[in-house]
C-alpha cells in the first residue's frame, strides 16, 4: 500500500505537507509527525509544512506554519493528508506542485493527487502515518512519535470512539517506546480554565432537540462575536457537550461564519457521513463536517438528520 509512495519521495528533493483547512489534532500530529519522520530520514531532503494558524493546537511542538513562495513548488512533491476533499485543503498551490500524494482514512469522496492512499480501518490519519513509517522502515523519534500520538488521541476520543481497534493500540504501543510526555499532551489539550467551562455552560443552556430527539446548537455570527473567542473553540470546541445526553444518538452544532454555516455532525449510532457529503462536506461514518451557506440549509440538513433515525 505504501511502496508507490515512498518511491515519490525518496525521488523528491522538496516535500511539501498540506492538511485540511481549520486543522484539529489529527490534521496537525499528522503534518509535523510526518515533516519529522522525512527530516528525520532523509536529512538531505527540503520538508515544509503549510496551511492556515493551528489555532487551538498551537501547544503543539512544530505547529508554526513554513511561508513559502509560490515557485517552491515546481519541482516538488505535495503531500495532502487528512483530507476526503479538495475544497478542504488548506492552501490550494498544491496543484502546482510536480507531484502530489495523499493519505487520508476519511470515507473516500474523490480522487485528489496522482498517488493516493486512503485506508477508512484508521481510526486517525496520524495512526495510518505510523503504520507508513513502521512498514518502510522508517524510523522514528520523540518528537515525530509525541505529534502522532496527539493526533491519535484526539481523532479516537481518548481511545473510546468505535473507531478504536487492536490496530489502534498496536501502533499507539509503537509511539510510546520512544520518550515523551503524555500528561503534557493531556494538560494541553483537556485542561479548562475557569473562562471555557463557563463557555461550555453557556452552550449546554443553548442545546435543542428536535422532534426525533436529535440535539443541536445554533450559533449567529452575531452570538459568535460577543463570545471573544475562535470559531474553532464554538464549532468543534463545543460539539461535545451534547455527546453523552442519553436517549440522543445524533447531535449537530452550528455555526455562523463570514463563510457560511459550520456543521458539525456526530452519531453514536447512525451513519450520518452521506447526509455532510449531500451538503458538500465529509469525513467518517459517525463524525463529519461542512458549511452549508446559510440558515435555511442548516436546518434542511437537520430534517434530514432527523429523517434518518425513523
Amino acid at each position: 500500500m505504501f511502496q508507490e509512495l515512498f518511491n515519490e519521495i525518496k525521488a523528491h528533493q522538496t516535500i511539501i505537507i498540506h492538511r485540511h483547512k481549520n486543522p484539529d489534532g489529527d490534521a496537525l500530529g499528522s503534518q509535523i509527525g510526518l515533516k519529522c519522520i522525512l527530516q528525520e530520514n532523509f536529512p538531505e531532503k527540503t520538508v515544509y509544512v503549510v496551511g492556515d494558524s493551528a489555532g487551538h493546537y498551537s501547544f503543539m511542538d512544530g505547529s508554526t506554519m513554513d511561508e513559502i513562495p509560490d515557485e517552491t513548488y515546481a519541482d516538488a512533491l505535495a503531500i495532502v493528508l487528512d483530507t476526503s476533499a479538495r475544497h478542504l485543503i488548506s492552501d490550494e498551490r498544491y496543484t502546482s506542485a510536480k507531484r502530489t500524494a495523499r493519505m487520508d482514512h476519511h470515507i473516500f469522496v474523490e480522487k485528489i493527487c496522482d498517488t493516493e492512499v486512503t485506508d477508512t480501518s484508521y481510526e486517525s490519519c496520524c495512526g495510518l502515518v505510523t503504520e507508513f513509517a513502521l512498514q518502510t522502515g522508517l524510523k522514528l523519534s520523540p518528537v515525530s512519535a509525541k505529534a502522532l500520538y496527539t493526533g491519535m488521541v484526539t481523532d479516537s476520543g481518548r481511545f473510546r470512539y468505535d473507531s478504536t481497534s487492536a490496530q489502534t493500540f498496536r501502533l499507539a504501543s509503537a509511539l510510546m517506546e520512544q520518550k515523551f510526555d503524555t500528561n503534557d499532551i493531556y494538560r494541553n489539550l483537556y485542561a479548562d480554565d475557569f473562562a471555557k467551562i463557563r463557555l461550555k455552560a453557556q452552550f449546554v443552556l443553548k442545546i435543542r432537540f428536535t422532534d426525533c430527539n436529535v440535539a443541536y446548537i445554533y450559533t449567529t455570527k452575531e452570538e459568535l462575536s460577543e463570545l471573544s473567542v475562535d470559531t474553532f473553540t464554538v464549532s468543534r470546541g463545543m460539539v461535545g457537550t451534547m455527546a453523552d445526553i442519553k436517549g440522543v444518538d445524533i447531535w449537530v452544532n452550528f455555526t455562523e461564519t463570514e463563510q457560511g454555516v459550520l456543521c458539525e455532525l456526530r452519531s453514536s449510532k447512525y451513519n450520518i457521513n452521506p447526509i455532510a457529503v449531500k451538503y458538500g462536506g465529509g469525513g467518517h461514518a459517525k463524525a463529519s463536517g461542512a458549511c452549508v451557506a446559510n440558515k435555511k440549509i442548516a436546518m434542511q440538513m437537520l430534517s434530514d438528520l432527523d429523517a434518518l433515525t425513523k
